[in-house]
């Protein structure tokens, strides 16, 4: 069905699954490990969908800042120090989209930088990918898929059968459009979840909280500006920013006009202040998790409206059985997904074809793997620039 800019069909609906292996286990890990409100968290997720669909008119990621949501699970900090990191890069973003700051610096980052920040994320999310399939991810310590009560079949891990079937099964279907890969692959995890799960749900109304975390104490805002936003802040710049707006114009050349760096500094802003008032995590529009919707199958923004739609109606539905229904997943499902994703991504270097396009691009990767992706962004930035003033030659 085709109503205006939105279409709604099985395909959008498969494109609007695929970037679920990315948002699913940091929110779960955030919710689980840091306190955030389950309710609160997928309330903020839908609704940004919705806004940001509505507005950019075509198909646009929501994914949680890595960064921060990756050390906040790690160290286990409170609630407060991860709702403070909300709160200072939804008014740092604000302030970046108000001055036109990304815009400034987008016209300085030579395109390879930009590849080599999409090739970078491309291989994180297809490793993570892996490591959900293998069972080796920090969810996955005592059973292979935790939340479904399964550990191995002797020595094999259960995780590795059902990604190696869910693998085979998406590549198979990669380009059908009669029965879509990421549909068919979620829609056979959610039933073996609701067949090992004894997970029980209660409907309801649920309403969103205004602060359900309580304010932030100076403490925490003094804890998350150097630990949790700092090394955020030019990953955000290079990934969801720069890099996301020239794959959307890359993807969607004549409907992303609206995808410009300042615009997407203005929606990342507004939804982790909005997502600071609910007890939901900071919130960002990822170059990766574009790729994922894209290759998959979305192609407007009515696979925005339809996880949106989901999201929105289960956590009011659900309130904080919210978090039970999620993991029904099988974290199988969200590695075949992340790898077929990064994989896409990756793909983004193909018009690469200079020697030292090509070599800021495998240096970044490397940096990447060794320390991180802000490291990354910088450094590259700042080899590609000499490069292109002859004080570094290959």
């Amino acid at each position: 069905m085709q109503l205006g800019r939105y279409r709604f069909d099985r395909m959008e609906l498969a494109g609007s699954l695929g970037d679920l292996g990315t948002l699913l286990p940091l929110a779960v890990g955030m919710i689980m490990v840091n306190g955030l409100d389950p309710m609160g968290l997928f309330f903020a997720v839908g609704l940004y969908y919705i806004i940001a669909g509505h507005y950019y008119g075509v198909p646009v990621a929501v994914q949680p800042m890595k960064s921060i949501g990756g050390y906040a699970v790690a160290t286990g900090v409170g609630t407060g120090s991860v709702s403070a990191a909300c709160l200072i890069m939804g008014l740092g973003m604000l302030a970046v989209g108000r001055w036109n700051l990304a815009e400034a610096l987008r016209r300085h980052i030579p395109q390879a930088v930009i590849r080599g920040v999409q090739a970078s994320t491309g291989v994180l999310l297809a490793t993570q990918g892996v490591r959900f399939m293998l069972g080796t991810h920090s969810l996955q310590q005592q059973l292979s898929e935790p939340f479904l009560g399964l550990g191995g079949l002797g020595p094999v891990p259960w995780s590795l059968i059902l990604g190696l079937a869910f693998l085979t099964c998406a590549l198979l279907l990669l380009n059908n459009p009669r029965f879509p890969a990421a549909l068919v692959v979620v829609g056979s995890g959610l039933l073996l979840g609701l067949v090992f799960s004894d997970a029980t749900f209660s409907f309801g109304l649920h309403l969103p909280r205004l602060l359900p975390l309580g304010l932030p104490s100076l403490a925490d805002f003094a804890y998350a500006l150097p630990v949790l936003v700092m090394p955020q802040l030019p990953m955000t710049l290079g990934n969801a920013v720069i890099a996301n707006a020239d794959l959307s114009h890359t993807y969607f050349p004549e409907s992303s006009s609206r995808v410009t760096p300042r615009s997407l500094c203005y929606s990342m802003g507004a939804a982790c202040t909005g997502a600071f008032l609910l007890g939901g995590m900071p919130m960002c529009h990822g170059a990766g998790g574009l790729a994922a919707h894209y290759r998959f199958g979305a192609r407007t923004c009515g696979s925005n409206l339809i996880i949106g739609a989901v999201f929105v109606v289960f956590s009011v539905m659900l309130g904080a059985g919210m978090l039970d229904a999620v993991r029904l997943l099988p974290l199988a499902v969200l590695g075949t997904l992340l790898l077929l994703a990064g994989l896409e991504l990756c793909l983004t270097v193909r018009d690469v074809l200079d020697r030292s396009g090509l070599f800021v691009v495998f240096c970044m990767l490397t940096l990447t793997l060794t320390t991180n992706l802000a490291v990354s962004f910088v450094a590259g930035t700042a080899l590609a620039l000499l490069m292109a003033r002859g004080r570094i030659t290959l």
